[in-house]
């Protein structure tokens, strides 16, 4: 009797242990379903249009043995480090902080240092910048390095800074009754943007006649465009356009500042493109239509072969010649334009030889407002020239004086280019 018991109980034992070990097999599949499921939505992607930019090309994945998180050791060795973190390390880290770093080292680990992570926060405000719109008060800053304050360093025209009558080497002291010491100046362009029509309370330190006095201003805030071109009217017709980025709203005022130059009876244009970092590629092609034949603008080719190339009609053909200011600053979409420009004959290039970023990066957007950047491919001239780490050598190379412009603001190659245009002019 007492060994029909036992062997009740072994085998009631045994049933019951494989339902619970069945039972456990069920939640781990369904938690690596969920878990599957989370990853592959954050995954996926949208992409926009590729702007000009730089970095390496790659041509290989992050991994050839399928995805990183499916090794369980790699899971194991992240939990490790966590666990030690959380122990040992003697200052507190949020979760979050250590989520944002995981994802900023495998940036990192691709070796390019054009690739990046950003958090939503960071992808609105990037947005913003490339767009060349915000919402603030109109007054460029920079970091004074011997008082460790925001200086101003320039004020839009038509903004809210001007209206309040800001000047450029105000210092911004406190914003909203907080000292500005020392502050990163991204800290500083945070609190001073915000909102269309809020008000932020800024305090300015002024000197004037050898005195500082202390300013107290309400700046309410307002859409600003960044004026990213400059026209000027020079003598015997000879136009001076200037363009210092390559944002969306740069086409208008390019388109702007041509017809203003053409209405002024326009010669001869001197296209200065020095300092130029690049900006949109979008932009560049638009802005290359309003001056080049009909033909290719610039064409792309990635990892894969594949080619895509971008174009113009010829509608807008400039009939005038040009010079085409360069420098080692100049970079990326003003290098398509100045290379479009000397494949075309359409000018001139004259300075010193261009930086030489031939790629193009493009933006990938994370369905929760995240965004990575990595380069997808080379760009190439009209002729098929890759500048890539060469640059663009000038037509005539002209290398400028910075002591003559400390002493006095004159700036050689600029009176180089006017003299080659009256030289092509018979003036």
């Amino acid at each position: 009797m007492e060994q029909d018991n036992s062997k009740r109980s072994y085998f009631l034992g045994l049933f019951t242990g494989c339902i619970i070990c069945a039972f456990i097999i069920c939640v781990i599949v369904i938690i690596r379903i969920i878990t599957a499921s989370d990853k592959a939505q954050v995954s996926a992607v949208s992409p926009p249009t590729p702007a000009a930019s730089s970095g390496k090309v790659y041509a290989a994945s992050v991994s050839q043995d399928g995805p990183l998180m499916d090794d369980p050791m790699i899971e194991r060795k992240i939990s490790a480090l966590e666990e030690l973190i959380d122990k040992e390390f003697i200052d507190s880290v949020s979760n979050n902080a250590l989520e944002i770093g995981i994802y900023d080292g495998i940036m990192s680990a691709l070796d390019d240092p054009y690739a990046a992570y950003y958090t939503p926060e960071e992808y609105l405000e990037m947005q913003r910048d490339t767009q060349g719109i915000y919402y603030g008060i109109g007054a460029y800053l920079q970091k004074d390095t011997d008082t460790l304050y925001p200086r101003i360093s320039g004020v839009i025209k038509n903004t809210p800074a001007e209206e309040q009558g800001l000047q450029e080497d105000d210092y911004i002291t406190k914003v909203e009754g907080e000292d500005t010491f020392d502050w990163e100046l991204d800290e500083v362009v945070k609190r001073i943007r915000g909102p269309e029509n809020t008000s932020v309370h800024i305090t300015i330190s002024r000197k004037e006649n050898g005195s500082v006095t202390e300013l107290e201003k309400d700046v309410t805030r307002r859409k600003v465009e960044t004026p990213t071109v400059e026209y000027e009217k020079k003598e015997k017709g000879i136009a001076y356009i200037s363009i210092s980025e390559f944002d969306v709203v740069t086409i208008d005022q390019f388109a702007e500042a041509l017809a203003e130059a053409r209405g002024d009876g326009m010669k001869g244009l001197v296209l200065d493109l020095r300092s130029n970092p690049g900006g949109s590629l979008r932009a560049v092609v638009d802005i290359a239509s309003m001056m080049l034949p009909k033909g290719r603008v610039v064409y792309t080719e990635d990892k894969y072969g594949r080619q895509q190339s971008y174009d113009c009609d010829g509608r807008h053909e400039i009939d005038v010649p040009m010079v085409v200011l360069v420098n080692g600053n100049s970079a990326s979409a003003s290098e398509i334009l100045a290379g479009a420009i000397k494949d075309y004959k359409k000018g001139t290039i004259m300075g010193t030889t261009t930086f030489g970023k031939g790629i193009v990066q493009q933006i990938f957007p994370l369905t929760d407002g995240s965004a990575v950047k990595l380069t997808v491919s080379h760009y190439y001239t009209p002729n098929g020239n890759d500048i890539h780490k060469k640059g663009i050598e000038p037509d005539i190379e002209v290398k400028f004086d910075s002591e003559a412009y400390q002493k006095d603001k004159s700036d050689n190659q600029l009176d180089e280019a006017i003299k080659e245009l009256e030289k092509k002019l018979g003036n």
